[in-house]
């Protein structure tokens, strides 16, 4: 008798963990991403500013000990009645090839392709600022920033264009655009002040954000003392922002007209993918575009009825639970996947899972984030307040290095970091 076939459309936090540890003795499992590598997001600013290497940021999918199938694709639709899925390759140097379409069967579909960068049609966004969902993104970030300094280090550069260079604009003021400003902040502190020490000093970050105060997940408390942390360290923080288009050098705010830069990142909102807002399920009418599952992750056919697809599940960014929303966090996303591991490696006989008759429960983890100079902020849960300061750096750091399922790859980092704290970041092989 022929193995199951699990079709899953994504790699990221969801997809990879469906991967890892699905059964596939029991399953055929294919992957069908754009990506052959998973990105351990909370670690991307880390690896952009010199902490440790790129590879250990990222995973690939492909692997020895994981006896998946990966086709390295996008996926343009889904065909419930006859169970197939329509792929394009994604090779965007070879138009050739990515318009040869193909089609998958499945037996379960699992639809987990994440979300892309919200530029909320801000012109000159899309051509001219750097986002951070990705190592290539991480990378880029990197190369621009030392290019930025030799071009300020440049004898016939002036002052007025070193401080232009050397303005890093960071629109977003949640937890990812708050850790890459610490990081940035950090190296600059240290290493950069060392190695560039004519035009270190002219470096500067700001952050910029719509809403009134950054970091709008914690409690008043804990958001202050971030906003007042990172501006005792001359870190701009310009909230009620509200941006009406970017070009190659500089960003225009309403009201206070054009701000230059030299590196423009974009760490701002979400948008759906193409493929979730082409499928004729039911989803969500506000905000953020994600497909409506029932608490059994399994996905509505349409919104008028509550018929579901019995073979057809999502999770990760771009679903959500109806009447129970969840947050787009890499924790939820992997608590899903650990319950849909749960479920089809049980239903199958396993014997790895207790089987999914019970509706799938979020257990809250407490949020956690650097604002830079070894400080943090960690929010309260239940009666418990929040608190700041190194222990909860030390919280953020250890819990960064435990999204790495690798434990060569856990070991590595710390060892990075005891080495970067004796002997410094080797900034030359930046």
């Amino acid at each position: 008798m022929s193995q199951p076939r699990i079709v899953i459309v994504g790699s990221g936090w969801a997809g990879f963990y469906l991967a890892d540890y699905l059964s596939t003795t029991l399953y055929s499992v294919t992957v069908v991403s754009p990506r052959r590598t998973s990105a351990y997001t909370p670690l991307l600013a880390s690896a952009a500013c010199g902490l440790f290497n790129f590879y250990l940021a990222e995973e690939p999918v492909r692997s020895k000990t994981r006896k998946c199938k990966f086709i390295k694709a996008n996926v343009l639709g889904v065909d419930f009645a006859s169970t197939r899925v329509r792929c394009a390759p994604a090779f965007e140097d070879d138009d050739p090839i990515s318009n040869e379409s193909f089609d998958l069967e499945y037996d379960y579909l699992v639809l987990a392709p994440g979300c892309m960068p919200n530029t909320f049609n801000t012109p000159g966004v899309a051509e001219n600022a750097l986002f951070m969902k990705n190592v290539s993104d991480a990378m880029a970030v990197r190369k621009l920033l030392f290019d930025l300094l030799e071009k300020a280090s440049l004898p016939n550069c002036p002052v007025e264009r070193k401080k232009e260079l050397l303005h890093v604009a960071i629109v977003g003021g949640g937890p990812t655009g708050v850790e890459i400003t610490a990081e940035l902040d950090d190296l600059a502190h240290k290493e950069l002040s060392d190695l560039y020490p004519e035009v270190a000093k002219y470096l500067t970050i700001s952050i910029y954000d719509v809403a009134p105060h950054i970091l709008g997940a914690y409690d008043q408390k804990l958001h202050e003392y971030a906003n007042d942390a990172l501006l005792k360290r001359d870190i701009g923080i310009e909230t009620n922002s509200r941006i009406e288009k970017v070009d190659g050098q500089a960003l225009y705010i309403k009201g206070k007209g054009r701000i230059p830069y030299g590196m423009l990142l974009w760490v701002t909102g979400n948008k759906a993918v193409p493929l979730i807002t082409d499928l004729e399920v039911r989803k969500s009418e506000k905000g953020l575009v994600r497909i409506l599952t029932d608490s059994r992750l399994r996905v509505f056919k349409s919104r008028d009825s509550d018929a579901i697809y019995d073979n057809v599940f999502a999770l990760g960014d771009a679903a959500d639970i109806d009447g129970s929303s969840l947050p787009t966090t890499a924790e939820v996303a992997v608590q899903k996947a650990k319950y849909l591991v749960n479920f089809f490696n049980a239903r199958a006989g396993a014997g790895l899972g207790k089987s999914s008759s019970l509706p799938f429960t979020y257990r809250e983890k407490q949020l956690v984030s650097y604002i830079g100079s070894r400080d943090g902020i960690i929010a309260g849960r239940g009666d418990r307040e929040g608190w700041t300061g190194r222990s909860a750096w030390l919280a953020w750091r250890s819990g960064s290095v435990m999204w790495t399922r690798s434990w060569r790859n856990r070991i590595v980092i710390v060892l990075t970091w005891l080495v970067n704290i004796l002997f410094g970041k080797e900034i030359a092989k930046m």
